[in-house]
């Protein structure tokens, strides 16, 4: 046996008598713990389909069982003061990794915060929102704090770092996303914001006011940012139209590929209430619960009654018309929207607005691996999609074609799924008739349940909690 061979032995044998040492006194409940916890990793590296994942099953041995790495050294402090500060850091780090993968692999809650979904879902909801349904998507920002969203509190800045990227990739889940689902996703035209005016979004801000009147206003709408996907503003809405699909609205009404759909049971829809000269009082809108910001006393001439403009159920309008002191309800007209219709050159060309959309034939949602013709009016449709969520940035139309890359194109084929999203509240919603559609790379998840509701209108003892709420299903409808 030559001398390399003969220390390579007695490496090993080192090595073996190391383990031997640091595993003959481990206790049986530590065995376990390490066994469970590895348990758990191999099925999420397989759940993954990231193999080198398992790399991690070697830092986890050295952590329950030999303890290579002296990451508690602290205990063996003389220091009282380092054995405590560093019990507390301890448990803090335990918690903010399981933390981390239980918000971004099961899900977490998610706060309704405007009413564009009411009836069905309240303002001040507090909703619990399961990723696994449609599968998790993969952190495309994975370094970033797990307890806040895009900002740290009082340091106003980032709560992630934009490197590294990890592309676009979703777990397997339960199901796809269905018609009728109620879905939480990232705002697509949330990839640019600007800090003190976040609603309406940067393209509506710009179509409303121009690009110089924006950008160059700092002091008014403060700086523009930009946000990656996964890091955009949480909204929540409906999926009324699904990829491939074919929609329409006509009279508020939603047709799929020819088919009216039915209403859900809690949609409601702005309505002008005129009285008979007197005020409607507090007790009128508890008894319909309509929040105070939902309440707009328009402004009339003197002498004029008093003209309220309200969202209404049908059940909701059944009862204001049978109201004493109301003479007149007419629903709003829907072409008087202050907002530009998506796309916004197409949709002003053919007066469409959110309560008629989509012209005769209705718009195509993109679905992947489908093929589209770039004319024009495609053009105006899918620019966005292409351009920006397909990253293609340098697609534009040029000479009456589409240019990619320099080179012309006469069709598309789309690498992603699209959902067309609205919210019930359909006369109070900024939803896909007003920014488009949503890729599948910007869902989230669904609320399964509401697990507290707070009504901001009322104080602690006067009914804030709503605890007929709790615990209910975030979608009766379905």
């Amino acid at each position: 046996m030559n001398s390399n061979a003969k220390n390579n032995e007695k490496f090993l044998d080192k090595v073996k008598a190391s383990l031997r040492a640091r595993t003959s006194n481990i206790k049986t409940t530590r065995w376990v713990r390490f066994g469970i916890v590895a348990a758990l990793w191999i099925a999420f590296t397989i759940w993954m389909q990231t193999w080198w994942l398992a790399l991690v099953l070697f830092l986890l041995f050295d952590i329950y069982i030999t303890g290579y790495i002296p990451f508690t050294w602290w205990k063996h402090s003389k220091n009282k003061t380092v054995r405590t500060v560093m019990a507390w850091v301890d448990a803090l780090v335990y918690a903010i990794i399981l933390v981390y993968f239980v918000f971004n692999f099961i899900g977490q809650n998610y706060t309704i915060p405007s009413s564009s979904l009411e009836k069905t879902l309240l303002t001040g909801d507090y909703l619990f929102v399961n990723k696994m349904t449609y599968g998790p998507r993969v952190p495309m920002t994975p370094i970033h704090f797990p307890l806040v969203h895009n900002t740290l509190p009082f340091l106003n800045c980032n709560s992630y770092l934009e490197w590294p990227h990890v592309k676009y990739r979703r777990l397997s889940g339960f199901r796809n996303v269905e018609s009728g689902d109620i879905v939480v996703f990232n705002f697509p035209a949330g990839d640019t914001v600007m800090t003190k005016c976040p609603n309406p979004d940067y393209y509506q801000l710009v179509a409303l006011k121009g690009y110089e009147a924006v950008n160059n206003n700092e002091a008014v709408f403060g700086k523009k940012i930009t946000r990656p996907v996964d890091r955009r503003e949480n909204y929540v809405k409906r999926a009324v139209g699904l990829p491939g699909q074919r929609l329409k609205i006509v009279d508020g009404d939603i047709y799929i590929d020819g088919q009216m759909q039915a209403m859900p049971r809690d949609a409601q829809f702005a309505y002008y209430v005129m009285t008979d000269g007197n005020r409607l009082p507090e007790i009128f809108f508890d008894e319909l619960d309509i929040a105070k910001d939902d309440r707009v006393l328009m402004q009339t001439p003197v002498g004029y009654p008093p003209v309220y403009r309200l969202p209404l159920t049908k059940e909701m309008l059944a009862k204001v018309e049978s109201y004493p002191h109301v003479t007149t309800v007419t629903r709003e007209d829907a072409s008087d929207d202050p907002l530009n219709i998506f796309p916004f050159e197409l949709a002003q060309r053919e007066g469409w607005t959110r309560a008629d959309y989509g012209g005769s034939n209705g718009i195509l949602i993109p679905r992947k691996g489908m093929t589209v013709p770039l004319d024009y009016d495609n053009w105006l449709l899918y620019e966005r999609a292409i351009r920006v969520y397909e990253d293609n940035p340098s697609a534009q139309w040029k000479d009456g074609k589409v240019y990619i890359n320099d080179q012309p194109v006469d069709t598309y084929t789309f690498a992603m799924d699209y959902y067309f999203m609205m919210g019930d509240n359909r006369d109070n919603s900024l939803d896909s008739r007003y920014w488009g559609f949503v890729p599948e790379d910007h869902i989230v998840g669904t609320p399964v349940g509401v697990l507290i509701s707070f009504d901001k209108d009322k104080s602690i003892f006067n009914g804030k909690i709503r605890w007929n709420r709790i615990f209910r299903d975030a979608n009766p409808d379905k």
